[in-house]
């Protein structure tokens, strides 16, 4: 016989070997967990402890009712089968989501375990399918949809794919897959299926609230919201693939110096370092670290330098990793996970020795000369194949809790900068998931092509990154791959692009400009070449005063963009916001995905086509707009044609508010 029962704080099923916990888990949310293997665990990926809350749990013969401020859940049990199906509601009785149930005689499982080898089983928790429905988040994907509702979505992190699985629902609920396990999503029409590849339970936090900042609040509360931005996450980055050795770095800073252009961060790019896994600098091509850091310093520049997971057989490092098992293992065959530039491997974030060891390194040979931002590349890791099966962490299998990487990435240094003493701490990686916010994590979208499809995809990407509660994110201004600085058709693309970067939670210019020039060391060695130029005054001089006035305008809007990463620390609210965010009860808002917010006040509309000099923006309702190009202002409500000859973007301030910007582009 089946039992429901009240057990402390929670309303928990018992039938035919599963267990099923429902309990309260902060503020007019939940977390449910189900599993076969005994009594569901207290696995801690991504959720905070929550705050005390009491539940209001009401049993009968068939049904179950558990309530949570605006959220109630509902159990009900076949009389015949005695499964038990679950369904959510808001505190007006409104259906909020439901599983699928069992098909009548298809006799469907909702939470369907499939044993697998090793003790785990391949999880398939089916929900009903609203197909109005509209939905939001899920991290950064390569395709330029903003809805991702009828979306088939992979649960893994690939070079320019973040999976966080946290979805917004425009029916008042937000929900998050709390498994890291490499596995699936589809929001299909008829149901919504989420699958785990290998995992012991099910185990996910739903969360009712009347508007999207509702919502993403209480999801800041569950997995934790990005730290105080440092001040110079604040304003313009420079970077290239890449500043090849010390002198080349210095001329860069010295010239924007020269020519008054503030430049916050200036960054050192991959292979300064002898072989990957030495965390240090190759004294032929940077002789003097210490000096180097001291006059960027004296400019008024940050060094940010790029760290890699991956360490080279021939490392200095590896023999002593190896033997202390700080390496990510393969299942089968040799521990080789990359081949690039010689055979290597990943050290294994997932264990706490492991970070200690580098983050040790990295203190030694970085921190201690006086730099104090870290670039987390590769931080999938990127497999040279993605045989997800095929790798072990010292968490467990990759297929288990792959996904994680990236965030236990993340904390190596924020863990390691806090017990420095830095009190703000932000680190530029290439994958995030759920929970990575709260380790000072600033995402960047890849190694992305530079066209204007490419383009497109990153204004998607970046909301739904922010609804997913990566408030920090950017883009390689320009695109990451190709890009000729002396091409017209590039410099269209990388103005439009730069106006657009200048409204990104962190305005930062890369990419792997063409052509390059091959490198070679004192022992004849080729090594990873220099790409072209990739400097402001770059891209013609028709174009320089246009990108150095961007730059000025995103000075300029300092103050501000300090109050909107406020906002993100202490509230979890996203730094770019869908347009529906700020106006849930317009519905065109909610299709919006050519336009946005930029916190409360900045409405953007990129230019995202070639050749494009005029775009309709919709002006939201109870408000009045202020064109900051001509200090027009218009009555919301409307669809305008705002003018946007190449050197400007159209961007509108709302009811009045930021004046002293009009006219600055």
């Amino acid at each position: 016989m089946y039992t429901m029962n009240q057990e402390g704080n929670a309303l928990v099923y018992r039938w035919d070997g599963e267990v099923l916990s429902i309990m309260p888990w902060g503020e007019n949310s939940f977390r449910v967990r189900s599993t076969v293997l005994g009594e569901v665990e207290d696995t801690d990926y991504a959720l905070l402890p929550p705050t005390e809350t009491e539940a209001d749990i009401h049993v009968e013969e068939y049904t179950a009712r558990i309530t949570n401020g605006k959220i109630t859940a509902e159990l009900t049990v076949d009389s015949w089968s005695h499964s038990c199906d679950i369904a959510f509601y808001n505190q007006k009785g409104e259906l909020l989501l439901k599983e699928a149930g069992k098909g009548g005689a298809l006799d469907k499982k909702n939470r369907f375990f499939k044993p697998i080898i090793g003790g785990d089983y391949r999880l398939t928790v089916t929900f009903a399918s609203n197909p109005k429905e509209k939905l939001y988040g899920m991290g950064q994907y390569q395709q330029d949809i903003l809805n991702v509702k009828n979306c088939n979505l992979e649960l893994a992190h690939r070079n320019s794919q973040a999976s966080v699985p946290f979805v917004l629902s425009d029916l008042g609920y937000g929900f998050l897959w709390h498994n890291p396990a490499i596995g699936r999503v589809s929001f299909a029409s008829n149901t919504t299926e989420w699958y785990a590849e290998s995992t012991k339970q099910m185990d996910y936090w739903i969360t009712a609230g009347d508007t999207p900042d509702e919502i993403e609040q209480a999801y800041g509360r569950a997995v934790g919201t990005a730290p105080e931005m440092p001040e110079y996450g604040l304003g313009f980055w420079q970077c290239k693939l890449r500043y090849w050795n010390q002198e080349d770095l210095l001329s860069v800073a010295r010239e924007y110096h020269r020519r008054g252009i503030p430049v916050d961060v200036i960054v050192c790019d991959f292979f300064h370092w002898p072989r990957m896994g030495d965390y240090r600098f190759d004294e032929e091509f940077f002789p003097d670290p210490d000096a180097m850091v001291k006059e960027l310093k004296e400019m008024g520049m940050e060094l940010m330098v790029s760290v890699w997971p991956q360490v080279d057989l021939r490392s200095e490092n590896y023999q002593e990793m190896k033997q202390k098992g700080l390496l990510v293992k393969a299942e089968k065959g040799v521990d080789i996970a990359m081949l690039y530039n010689g055979n290597s491997t990943f050290f294994d974030a997932t264990n706490p020795r492991s970070r200690e060891y580098v983050w040790d390194k990295c203190r030694q040979n970085y921190y201690d000369k006086g730099i104090r931002v870290f670039w987390l590349d590769e931080a999938e890791p990127e497999f040279t194949g993605y045989d997800f099966d095929n790798y072990r962490y010292f968490q467990g299998p990759a297929a288990q809790v792959g996904n994680i990487y990236p965030q236990s990435y993340a904390r190596t240094f924020y863990e390691g900068l806090k017990q420095a003493g830095e009190e703000k701490v932000v680190s530029l990686l290439r994958c995030a998931w759920a929970g990575s916010q709260r380790y000072g994590a600033l995402v960047w979208s890849g190694d992305i092509h530079s066209d204007w499809e490419t383009l497109r995809r990153q204004v998607c990407a970046g909301l739904n990154m922010g609804i997913a509660g990566i408030s920090w994110w950017t883009t390689d201004i320009g695109g990451f791959s190709g890009g000729n600085p002396l091409d017209p058709a590039f410099r269209q693309l990388l103005v439009r692009w730069f106006e657009w970067g200048c409204f990104c939670p962190v305005m930062r210019l890369h990419g792997d400009r063409v052509p390059s020039t091959p490198l070679k060391n004192q022992a004849g060695e080729t090594l990873n070449p220099t790409g072209a130029a990739n400097e402001v005054w770059s891209f013609g001089e028709e174009n320089t005063d246009t990108l150095v006035k961007y730059i000025r305008f995103r000075e300029a809007m300092r103050p501000y963009t300090r109050r909107v990463m406020e906002e993100a620390h202490t509230l979890g609210r996203p730094v770019m916001r869908p347009m529906f965010y700020e106006f849930p009860d317009q519905e065109c808002c909610w299709d919006m995905k050519e336009q946005y917010m930029f916190g409360s006040d900045i409405l953007v509309a990129p230019v995202l086509y070639e050749g494009q000099t005029k775009r309709e923006v919709y002006l939201p309702a109870g408000a009045k707009w202020t064109c900051v190009h001509d200090g027009k202002v218009y009555e919301g409500g409307q669809t305008v044609t705002a003018d946007a000859p190449l050197e400007v973007i159209p961007v509108f301030l709302r009811d009045g508010k930021l004046s002293e910007l009009v006219g600055l582009i």
